[in-house]
């Protein structure tokens, strides 16, 4: 049931790989619990209350909650399959609550330190320092995710209208929209790319030529954020929400920015107005006579 499971959500739903693979590893974790604690990996004969004890056990070990809800949204999505597919005739997590969740701010990084990146750190010479600034211009320009910048072509950059196809979750398409600064310095990458590397189409490549990967993306943004701020968290993602905060911070439209970033939801999007909301907290108590 399992396989047939992560099939389905890999070619009906579309999910990406990296979720179908988060997936299978949850139910895992959470089959080898039932068959240590109540010897069963049956998934249908599982009551609620096994579910709660192994939800304790996961609070017990220190899985914060974001975790512990995502690894809920596994069983709801595995268990709505099974009643899908009438393997159970009751549906044990409809009497599941999910712990509540503390809500942090997005980490982002101030105007000011990116105008420093930016205009004034200096990248290395050639090849791989043009690329190097591509990759995090591109990251801050279009507040793309990691993977859909990995998976970029260059046929998916159109210079005439100024936009960029991106594949985001369950293969939806996107176009994002740039400015003639970006367009300039994408132009001479690209140039500098097939100079290099003849005949690809992958827009961004290691210093061997490969498409880029997750890991090297990540200790790339890692460095070059590190040289303007001592944030903890210095990642691709980062990037993303500098991007969504700095547009607000600017005012642009909460739909805009929706659409912009691929979020199926609103909701999803309303995490950025708490950073701007902060910021004008910030701004009242520094400028209030009273407060």
């Amino acid at each position: 049931m399992k396989e047939r499971f992560l099939a389905y959500i890999r070619f009906e739903k579309r999910y990406s790989e990296n979720t179908v693979t988060a997936y299978g590893k949850d139910l895992d974790q959470f089959f080898i619990f039932l068959r240590e604690q109540f010897g069963t990996e049956d998934p249908s004969v599982v009551t609620h209350s096994m579910i709660r004890s192994w939800l304790a056990s996961l609070m017990e070990s220190g899985v914060v909650p974001r975790t512990i809800n995502r690894k809920l949204t596994t069983l709801r999505s595995f268990y709505r399959y099974m009643a899908r597919e009438e393997t159970i005739e009751t549906n044990p997590m409809r009497k599941v609550t999910a712990p509540k969740m503390s809500h942090r701010l997005p980490v982002f990084i101030e105007q000011d330190q990116m105008k420093t990146l930016l205009d004034d750190i200096v990248f290395p010479e050639g090849f791989c320092g043009l690329r190097d600034r591509a990759v995090i211009e591109t990251l801050y320009h279009t507040g793309m995710r990691l993977a859909e910048l990995v998976a970029l072509n260059d046929s998916d950059i159109d210079f005439h209208r100024r936009t960029i196809k991106v594949t985001g979750k369950r293969n939806k398409q996107r176009l994002i929209p740039f400015g003639n600064v970006y367009s300039t310095l994408l132009k001479s990458y690209i140039a500098e790319k097939r100079l290099e590397y003849d005949n690809t189409d992958t827009l961004f490549v290691t210093d061997t030529g490969r498409r880029i990967y997750p890991r090297f993306v990540y200790k790339l943004v890692h460095h070059y954020l590190g040289l303007v701020t001592t944030h903890d968290h210095r990642s691709p993602h980062v990037l993303r929400h500098t991007f969504a905060t700095h547009l607000l911070n600017g005012g642009a439209d909460l739909n805009a920015l929706k659409e912009l970033l691929g979020h199926a939801s609103l909701s999803a999007t309303q995490v950025y107005t708490h950073n701007t909301v902060e910021k004008l907290k910030k701004v009242y108590k520094q400028a209030h006579p009273r407060a």
